[in-house]
C-alpha cells in the first residue's frame, strides 16, 4: 500500500475503532487499549505508506519485515493486517476466544503477515537484527521494522541488541520506540526511568531521530532516512490512549476492560475526531 497521507490518517482512524471493538468484545479479557493507540500512527504509517508486502504473497522473500516486540499490543497489529488484506473481520471477532490464533500475544504466521510470536518483552530488537543481518549477508534490499515500547526499554537485552546493530552495520535497520511515558505499572519515570533516551542510543552509535509519534509526514521522513552503515532509531513520542480524550495519558489503561457505557463514550469521541 502507498496512500496519501489523509488516507494513512483515516487509516490510523479505523486502527483505533477495530481496537476498540476488538477491545470490548473480547469482555473480561480486554486488551491492551492504551499502547494501542499510541502506535495508531506508526502503524499506519508504515503498512499504508512505508512497507513493501503483498497480502497476495506474504512469504515471499524480498518483502520488508516488520517485528512487533512490544507484543501486547497485537491488538493494534491485528487491526492494520485486517484493513491491509492479511486478516478478516473474523479473525478480529475471534481476538481471545477459544482456539483462536489471534491472542493477547501474537503466534507466528507468515500468511497473517506475523512475522514473529511475542511474549517476553525485550527480545524483538535482537530477532530484528539477526533478520537485517541475513539480509545483508545475502545481498537483499528488504528492509527490517521493529517497534517497541519505553517500558520495554527496562529489560537489559535491548541494551545487548543496540550494541550489536551498529557493530554489523546494518543500515537497512529501523527500530521505533513508541515512547508513551508509560508502562504496566505506571510513568516510566517512576518505575525505572531512562533519561534521555536518544542521547542513549546515539552513544552506541545508532542515527536517533526524535518526532513526534502522532505526526504522519514526521514518520514518513524519518522511515525513509538512510544513513550508510548506520541503524536508525526512532524516537517517537507518543500519547497513551491517544484519540480518546478523557483517558489520555492517565495511568491505568495499558490493559483494559470496557463496559459497554464506556464503549459508547468512546466510539463516540472517535466518530467526532
Amino acid at each position: 500500500m502507498k496512500c496519501s497521507q489523509e488516507a494513512v490518517q483515516k487509516l490510523a482512524k479505523r486502527i483505533r475503532e477495530d481496537v476498540l471493538d476488538m477491545t470490548f468484545h473480547a469482555g473480561v479479557e480486554g486488551g491492551h487499549i492504551g499502547g494501542a493507540f499510541s502506535a495508531a500512527e506508526i502503524l499506519a504509517v508504515l503498512y499504508g505508506s512505508e512497507l513493501n508486502i503483498d497480502f497476495n504473497d506474504p512469504s515471499n522473500p524480498e518483502r520488508d519485515r516488520f517485528i512487533l516486540s512490544k507484543g501486547h499490543v497485537s491488538i493494534a497489529h491485528y487491526a492494520v493486517l485486517k484493513e491491509c488484506g492479511f486478516l478478516s473481520q473474523d479473525d478480529l471477532d475471534s481476538f481471545e476466544k477459544n482456539g483462536s490464533l489471534f491472542s493477547t500475544h501474537e503466534t507466528e504466521s507468515i500468511e497473517h503477515g506475523i512475522e514473529i510470536t511475542s511474549g517476553s518483552l525485550g527480545y524483538g530488537l535482537s530477532v530484528g537484527i539477526g533478520i537485517a543481518l541475513a539480509g545483508k549477508m545475502k545481498s537483499k534490499e528488504y528492509r527490517t521494522f521493529v517497534l517497541l515500547g519505553d517500558g520495554e526499554c527496562n529489560e537489559g537485552c535491548v541494551w545487548e541488541a543496540a550494541m550489536a546493530a551498529p557493530k554489523y552495520n546494518l543500515d537497512k535497520l529501523i527500530a521505533v520506540i513508541d515512547k508513551n511515558g508509560q508502562q504496566l505499572d505506571g510513568f516510566t519515570r517512576d518505575v525505572m526511568p531512562i533519561h534521555d533516551i536518544g542521547k542513549v542510543f546515539m552513544g552506541f552509535g545508532w542515527n536517533v531521530i526524535e518526532i513526534d509519534g502522532h505526526d504522519i509526514a514526521a514518520l514518513q521522513k524519518a522511515f525513509r532516512t538512510r544513513i550508510e552503515k548506520v541503524p536508525t532509531m526512532v524516537i517517537a513520542n507518543t500519547i497513551k490512549s491517544k484519540g480518546l480524550p478523557t483517558i489520555e495519558n492517565k495511568p491505568g489503561w495499558h490493559h483494559a476492560r470496557i463496559s459497554e457505557e464506556q464503549y459508547i463514550e468512546f466510539k463516540q469521541a472517535l466518530e467526532e475526531s
